[in-house]
């Protein structure tokens, strides 16, 4: 499952679109899985910013692409129609589509590489991914899922926002450590005994805190966790046309944005003219994360991701490519069972 030269050949994409303000992780990550593992990496990622999507597909558009050419330190670099030689300065040559993660990562595996990658790599994401509640409505995530129902082994990263600004002595600590889990979970997938889940594991979704532990000597601890099953509210506020023009707007890499403040509540500026083709119902993406960011430790179940990231530890969380069932469920039931389930109310 590698190249020739032996090495191992995979795929990374995010949600966060190409390196920028929204997106300052991909490129650091991208280094380290190059440099340090040696591993062959290419890149294929959203255009622009894709966060809160899921698994969601564009089933109706015709997604465009163009090239992309990062430079170090930081991965800013030129965007191309047409693929080229590399200048001096550009490392490397990326693809960036106008799609989702999950599609970006479909089209990766089946048209524009297929048959060559051994592994899919989605984020780093800026901002935790722990819980059901951002789980199920992670890009991030949603891109390893759709990788992991083509058959292909995926890992999603994530990096928790902390402190705001995060500074940047943060950043390689955090890709070193991520490279290590990563390569620790490709060595060892699914044998270790704190990460299988039912003997079947699709994604691991990791998640690394982004604090000052990170540079210490004796580092992060990393616990194998299940997903802390959370719930959310009203993720919409309702709004005059006139109120919803004024309205601040969340950042679209979420609440761990670098400029957003955890504790976010939607106010209401000055009127403004609203556009004519608006309607009287009218609602704009405002939701309260308070308790999703800053949950109390008491309603955090131990041993679950939201558990690990709130004490400032780095968590990996197997799971599988499907809707959870309960546990009698997943082994294949008897007859006497299977007659146990038959309805007995008549419709």
């Amino acid at each position: 499952m590698a190249t020739n030269s032996g090495k191992l050949r995979v795929l990374l994409t995010n949600d966060d679109g190409p390196p920028g303000h929204e997106s300052p992780y991909i490129y650091g990550l991208y280094r380290h899985l190059t440099r340090d593992l040696g591993w062959d990496v290419k890149v294929v990622i959203p255009s622009s910013q894709k966060s809160w999507i899921g698994k969601a597909y564009q089933i109706k558009d015709l997604i465009g692409g163009r090239y992309f050419y990062p430079r170090d330190p930081d991965g800013s670099g030129e965007v191309s129609e047409e693929s080229r030689p590399l200048k001096e300065g550009e490392t490397v040559e990326w693809i960036l589509l106008d799609g989702t993660p999950a599609t970006c990562a479909n089209i990766a595996l089946h048209n524009l590489y297929p048959g060559e990658i051994d592994l899919l790599i989605s984020g780093p994401n800026l901002g935790r991914n722990t819980s059901a509640a951002f789980a199920l409505s992670s890009g991030t995530i949603g891109a390893a899922l759709s990788s992991s129902l083509s058959g292909i082994r995926s890992i999603a990263i994530s990096y928790g926002t902390v402190v705001h600004p995060t500074p940047i002595a943060w950043h390689d600590p955090a890709h070193s450590l991520g490279s290590r889990i990563i390569r620790y979970l490709w060595d060892n997938w699914g044998t270790d005994e704190g990460g299988l889940r039912n003997s079947e594991v699709d994604v691991y979704n990791v998640n690394i805190p982004m604090v000052e532990g990170l540079i210490s000597e004796e580092g992060v601890k990393i616990y194998w966790t299940s997903i802390w099953r959370n719930s959310y509210g009203r993720l919409f506020k309702a709004h005059t046309p006139r109120e919803a023009v004024a309205a601040p707007t969340m950042s679209a890499a979420g609440p761990d944005s670098p400029n957003e403040d955890p504790n976010y509540q939607p106010r209401l500026g000055e009127n403004k003219a609203a556009p004519r083709d608006v309607g009287k119902l009218f609602f704009k993406f405002a939701p309260d994360m308070t308790h999703l960011i800053n949950p109390s430790m008491s309603s955090l179940p131990v041993g679950t991701d939201g558990w690990a990231i709130s004490q400032g530890w780095a968590s990996v969380t197997p799971i599988r490519a499907s809707f959870a069932e309960p546990n009698d469920y997943i082994e294949l039931p008897s007859e006497e069972v299977l007659e146990s389930r038959v309805w007995k109310m008549k419709l």
